[in-house]
């Protein structure tokens, strides 16, 4: 992978140029001990990353990248994706990614992630990284992305038209160390076991099923992959009663059935505003739910504020231990300077893992209207992404079960070019770990 990697310069770094050779990632690496980083981005006039392996805490990385290097591969990514660009709206933004985006094209998605990877991916830490593959060694990469690469896929990274990062390391997301390490944060618990909370497609009070918060998985089959998949979480799943389209699970519905549980599963609508904290999560609450973020007509949106801090007559939501956000943009805490949006917001509820996504999510209809020689083919590719971050939760460690179902997503879309295993889709999950503080 490290083959043709730009050998950008080295600033600030304690060690002596002869052990800046991948080979030295190996040294002081304890028998069967898995290789943790925690890899930053930092902004500035030029773009700082370093990086620390764990088991080498007294030799910290660090390099430095022209922005002037950085702003070409960062504006074609974006161009990419189908979150709106400034002046555009959600229409032309899904037209211009799915009619004929980087992503959709498997060259000249190719192309993208070679041009993100020589200007964004120090080649020390690539030798590093060919270094730990050649050992048989899978390291886990803590990634926490600065506002300007917020969207960066680390999963499609790679100079190969075959391996990529997603194949040579587990990727996570690392929020801030004052988050993850707050005194009095508690992690909740999980077993197997633990009650389900699924709200599936919810109905928002005032928008039809047609509308900008309308339906984004459409009539649901029942025997299709994803009613089974939902169907065998069994008694454990909350509330009771239909699993789709509900009208009735709003913030307080949401609050009783999160008491013990330890897991949600969230398919809907997220939309993202001018800060991070007023990220929206929409259920079915109406107008006059308690809280303190504006209706929008017949509906009162549930903010990123609310969940983690309350509002007069709400208390904060209790997390539980894995929280799945599957709608446009709920991962965007990154992109701003005080990374405080949904994702932060349920970790410092006590969330663990929150898996969420980069960017705008295409619903299938939109799939199958613009993306060239899909058609027909693209039912089911919103519905096998649920599929697959459910499973991913209910397994011991849902960073790895992801990632796997992301690396088969990857074998198929390099080895055959079909726009159904597109990472337009699958490129956009990522989750966050924080596990309970460790107090010193």
């Amino acid at each position: 992978m490290v083959s043709g990697w730009r050998d950008l310069p080295d600033f600030g770094s304690p060690l002596p140029r002869a052990r800046t050779e991948g080979a030295a990632v190996l040294e002081d690496l304890p028998d069967g001990e898995r290789p943790v980083a925690r890899l930053r981005f930092v902004d500035g006039d030029d773009l700082f990353v370093s990086w620390i392996w764990d088991h080498q805490r007294t030799a910290p990385r660090m390099t430095l990248i022209g922005r002037e290097l950085v702003a070409p591969a960062l504006d074609r990514l974006a161009k990419a994706l189908p979150s709106p660009l400034p002046g555009e709206g959600g229409i032309e933004a899904l037209t211009r990614a799915l009619a004929g985006g980087d992503l959709v094209d498997p060259e000249r998605e190719q192309q993208l992630a070679v041009l993100l990877t020589s200007a964004l991916i120090p080649q020390w830490l690539g030798a590093e990284l060919d270094a730990l593959e050649e050992a048989g060694l899978r390291p886990h990469l803590r990634i926490q992305l600065s506002p300007s690469t917020a969207q960066l896929p680390w999963e499609l990274l790679s100079t190969s038209g075959v391996e990529r990062g997603v194949d040579m390391a587990d990727a996570s997301v690392l929020l801030p160390a004052t988050l993850r390490n707050d005194p009095s944060r508690a992690v909740s618990p999980w077993s197997p076991s633990s009650p389900v909370v699924t709200v599936l497609d919810p109905a928002v009070p005032g928008f039809s099923a047609t509308s900008e918060l309308g339906s984004v998985l459409g009539t649901i089959a029942p025997g299709s992959d994803l009613a089974r998949a939902i169907d065998d979480l069994g008694c454990r799943r909350l509330p009771r009663g239909e699993a789709f389209r509900r009208a009735d699970v709003d913030r307080l519905v949401l609050t009783q059935a999160l008491a013990d549980a330890g897991r949600l599963l969230y398919l809907g609508h997220v939309t993202a505003s001018t800060h991070a904290l007023d990220a929206r999560l929409h259920l079915s609450d109406p107008a006059d739910a308690p809280g303190a973020t504006p209706p929008i007509g017949a509906h009162r949106p549930y903010s990123a504020a609310e969940i983690a801090l309350g509002a007069p007559g709400l208390e904060p939501l209790r997390a539980p231990n894995r929280v799945a956000l599957i709608a446009c943009d709920s991962g965007t805490d990154m992109r701003f300077a005080e990374p405080t949006g949904l994702v932060a917001a349920f970790l410092h509820r006590g969330a663990e893992y929150v898996t969420a996504t980069r960017w705008t999510l295409p619903t299938e209809a939109g799939l199958r209207r613009l993306v060239p020689g899909l058609g027909d083919r693209a039912e089911g590719m919103l519905a096998d992404a649920v599929i697959a971050v459910n499973a991913a939760h209910d397994s011991d460690d849902p960073i790895s079960a992801l990632g796997a179902w992301q690396r088969e997503q990857r074998r198929l879309w390099t080895s055959t070019g079909d726009p159904r295993h597109s990472p337009i889709m699958w490129g956009a999950f990522a989750t966050a770990w924080a596990p309970e503080p460790v107090l010193i």
